[in-house]
């Protein structure tokens, strides 16, 4: 069945580049980012791949662990990581599932028959702390996943997740963010945004973000 937002995702034990994973303790009370791949040594993920490993300290910033999977073996991956790290010249930094079995593939819906009855399709899924699935993202084999959008939605996320708010059509760290629409009380208003904000309308007004 279809993971849907909300959902406590599936824990697994599987072994990967970095040795064995028990998915939950592995990920302890950060948040993680899984991406998929549908098989090793393709050219698009070799970028992704290295392009995680160059952004892994924008992700520590931000307590977010990093996880691959592909459905090639360990000794696969491990070549593959040679390739990655001599084309894209970035260590690989964190680890990569092995997934022969399709077993982390099947719990998590990564095979689109429509697509490809045997590869996994180009998934992400953003995980927090409580296990649960706050975004997926499935992209298709010939376009790269961008990601600075994802480290976007993991700042909106991390951010409406404390402050009574939310975040407008293209907003990065920084930008005035949205008040959201339960919030009618002048003095709880008042306490809560200190920094004043805009009404625009009744049900859209603009405050400047609450945690800088």
């Amino acid at each position: 069945m279809a993971l849907r937002l909300g959902d406590v995702v599936p824990d697994f034990t599987q072994d990967s580049t970095h040795g064995e994973i028990h998915f939950f303790d592995w990920a302890g009370d950060n948040w993680v980012i899984l991406f998929s791949h549908p098989k090793d040594f393709t050219p698009v993920c070799t970028t992704e791949l290295g392009e995680v490993a160059r952004l892994k300290p924008e992700f520590d910033k931000r307590n977010v662990k990093a996880l691959a999977l592909s459905v090639d073996d360990v000794d696969s991956h491990k070549g593959w990581v040679g390739d990655i790290e001599e084309t894209q010249g970035s260590a690989l930094n964190y680890p990569i599932l092995a997934d022969p079995d399709r077993k982390v593939s099947d719990l998590y819906d990564m095979i689109h028959p429509n697509a490809n009855d045997t590869l996994t399709v180009r998934s992400v899924f953003v995980i927090d702390p409580n296990r649960k699935l706050r975004l997926t993202l499935t992209y298709p084999a010939s376009t790269g996943r961008n990601f600075d959008e994802l480290l976007r939605v993991i700042d909106s996320l991390q951010l409406t997740d404390n402050y009574s708010v939310a975040t407008p059509a293209n907003w990065k760290d920084g930008d005035d963010c949205v008040i959201v629409p339960s919030l009618k009380d002048p003095e709880v208003l008042k306490e809560k945004f200190p920094k004043g904000y805009r009404e625009v309308k009744p049900y859209l007004r603009l405050t400047p973000q609450p945690n800088r």
